[in-house]
C-alpha cells in the first residue's frame, strides 16, 4: 500500500499543478490522509487505484477528467508501484518477526501436509491427526 499512497499524493498535487490550481495547506493535508485511506482500499490488481484516485481527487474539488493526464505514465509507474508495496510488506514482516521471535519460537512446530499426507488423509495418516 505504499506505493499506492505515494502515487495517489504526488499524482494529485501533479494534476493540480498542471491546471494551474494552487492547494492550500488544508487541501495538502486532506490528499495526505485521503491517499492514505485510499491506498488501504485500492484493489490489488493493476490500476486498482484509478477509482480511489478520482475520490481523491473530488475530495480537493478537482474533476475526475484530469486523470487523463497521468493515464499515459500510470502504466510504467504501475509496475514500478509493485515493488515499492512488496518492500513494504517485507519490512513489516520483519519487524514482527523481530519483535515476537521468542514467542514463535516457543510455539510447537507446524505439521504442513505435503502430497503424501494428503492422499494418506483419506486412510488416516498418524502425523496429520486424521
Amino acid at each position: 500500500m505504499d506505493g499506492t499512497a505515494l502515487f495517489q499524493a504526488v499524482a494529485a498535487i501533479f494534476i493540480s499543478q498542471v491546471v494551474g490550481i494552487n492547494l492550500t495547506i488544508g487541501k495538502i493535508i486532506t490528499i495526505g490522509v485521503s491517499s492514505i485511506a485510499a491506498s488501504i482500499a485500492a484493489a490489488g490488481i493493476p490500476h486498482g487505484g484509478f477509482v480511489t484516485m478520482v475520490m481523491l481527487l473530488n475530495s480537493i474539488g478537482l474533476p475526475a477528467d484530469y486523470l487523463a493526464y497521468i493515464v499515459p505514465i500510470d502504466w510504467l509507474v504501475d509496475r514500478l508501484r509493485t515493488p515499492i508495496n512488496v518492500l513494504g510488506d517485507s519490512i513489516g514482516a520483519g519487524i514482527i518477526n523481530h519483535m515476537c521471535k521468542e514467542e514463535l519460537e516457543r510455539l510447537p512446530p507446524m505439521h504442513i501436509p505435503d502430497d503424501k499426507h494428503l492422499l494418506a488423509e483419506e486412510r488416516g495418516c498418524p502425523d496429520c491427526h486424521v
